[in-house]
């Protein structure tokens, strides 16, 4: 029989957001079991939250044993099953996604913590792990006061490797197989005992020493492969969107209506028209007036690219490879809502070529009326214009000289577009009409171009035939 590992979570700063110190001493204070806080506490929580567990803080956490002595087991368990739920509020949202690759391969998920065994013992019931593992303190002869020693290790550090490893041996479990997921340094000995390490939002310590040891970073509150800058933990599509601002692009006169209609948090699916490679910054300039970050499809081309790929996945874009049909982007994209981002798309797959790009009627694919159906996310539309005289689709690089006559590029914000979830092609007409509603009056009339706009419209060295691009469907370009 093959041995079995375990995955073995931390909880501060690795499942939860934060800590879930000052959230149990709330809970003691409402239940009466402690009637003051201790000095210095608030800031010890505040400390923690930002950089990570400290000497001080296990020092207090250490000395709680002693805090405990004469209270009631029972009134500690209930007031920890009062605040199971608001610590299951706070867990990452991606950590589910970790959780169900566990489950898929059989093992067995253990909460690894300081935190007393019986605060945090109704939260891990609720979440649905299988263990845990925690520091416990001693009973006194009544069989509910604490009597103020512990029962076991201090579950911290050495004393944490300690317990994980009794606990593996009882269940026989084979380290080398296991996984541990930490944010501390000081789980150093743990993580240096598993075959498979992972950080998770490490303190500033914990980054060097998963560069040290070449470990794994994983960040449970942002999509898988999202990459953020080492110790301040900033998302890198973050630091790109401080530089998303119609005042640093001189070469177009840019005017952005309506981001209100986009909402402040939770999943949301920002679909747009695709009339230029222009429209991947007028997007961000539309997102960055949020405040929020987007994980946007696109096509596989980019992301097979030689570190633009690499910049395209840690930025947080889903590789799209049209001409397979692949649910796997879709997939991908329903996690990210799930986890509360924005995800966005482009239903015309591609930029419309020759006298396609000229149609007032929009058409699209299903890929986003498909995405609203499986997730109910709210679709917002995005009506973008003028981009083209920007950037061409026959240019290799935008006009970056033209800053005495700007072009006038708009992007209109509309609101959520209303849809009916039982069949994708008449959602992605919805979706569409949506988007032409909110372009300016001459993009919904007939229009001849002239030669030298079809030209323009085409990529350079195209070979095709123009009369029959209206019916090609992306894939090969």
């Amino acid at each position: 029989m093959a041995s079995q590992g375990a995955a073995f979570f931390d909880l501060d700063r690795t499942l939860l957001r934060g800590a879930s110190g000052e959230v149990f001493s709330h809970a003691m204070k409402e239940a009466g079991l402690v009637s003051r806080s201790v000095p210095g506490e608030k800031f010890v929580y505040q400390l923690f939250n930002t950089i990570g567990e400290t000497l001080p803080s296990m020092a207090l956490a250490r000395q709680a044993v002693t805090l405990a002595k004469g209270r009631s087991r029972r009134s500690v368990q209930d007031a920890a099953e009062t605040v199971a739920h608001q610590l299951v509020a706070m867990v990452q949202p991606f950590a589910a996604g970790v959780f169900a690759q566990h489950r898929d391969a059989g093992r067995p998920i253990v909460l690894a913590t300081t935190t007393p065994y019986d605060l945090v013992k109704p939260f891990a019931d609720l979440l649905g792990l299988d263990d845990v593992i925690a520091t416990r303190y001693g009973v006194a002869a009544d069989g509910d006061t604490y009597d103020g020693t512990l029962a076991g290790p201090f579950v911290w550090s050495a004393g944490k490797l300690e317990a994980v490893r009794a606990w593996a041996s009882n269940h026989d479990i084979d380290m080398a197989e296991s996984w541990a997921y930490s944010d501390s340094v000081y789980d150093t000995p743990l993580l240096g005992a598993v075959g498979n390490p992972v950080v998770v939002n490490p303190d500033p310590r914990m980054t060097l020493m998963a560069a040290a040891r070449r470990w794994p970073t994983l960040h449970l509150d942002v999509s898988p492969g999202v990459r953020k800058l080492p110790v301040v933990g900033l998302e890198l599509q973050k630091l790109g969107m401080m530089f998303a601002r119609p005042s640093l692009v001189p070469f177009a006169d840019i005017h952005i209506e309506g981001t209100e209609n986009i909402p402040d948090e939770g999943p949301v699916i920002l679909v747009g028209n695709h009339r230029s490679y222009f429209d991947p910054t007028m997007m961000a300039m539309v997102v960055a007036r949020t405040g929020r970050t987007i994980r946007f499809l696109g096509k596989k081309e980019v992301f097979d690219a030689p570190l633009v790929g690499t910049l395209a996945t840690a930025l947080g874009g889903i590789r799209v490879d049209r001409g397979t049909g692949s649910d796997e982007p879709l997939s991908a994209a329903a996690d990210a809502l799930a986890g509360g981002e924005m995800v966005g798309i482009m239903p015309q797959g591609t930029i419309p070529r020759g006298p396609a790009f000229f149609e007032p009627k929009l058409t699209g694919r299903w890929g986003a009326a498909r995405l609203a159906a499986l997730t109910k996310a709210p679709v917002i539309p995005v009506g973008l214009w003028g981009t083209e005289k920007v950037w061409p689709r026959s240019a290799r690089v935008p006009d970056l000289l033209n800053v005495t006559d700007p072009p006038e590029v708009t992007a209109t914000v509309g609101p959520e577009v209303s849809l009916k979830y039982k069949s994708a092609d008449a959602d992605t007409k919805r979706i569409m009409k949506a988007i032409t509603k909110l372009l300016p009056p001459v993009a919904h009339e007939p229009y001849d171009p002239t030669p030298e706009e079809l030209a323009r419209t085409y990529p350079p060295g195209y070979h095709g035939d123009p009369d029959s691009e209206a019916e090609r469907r992306p894939g090969t370009d």
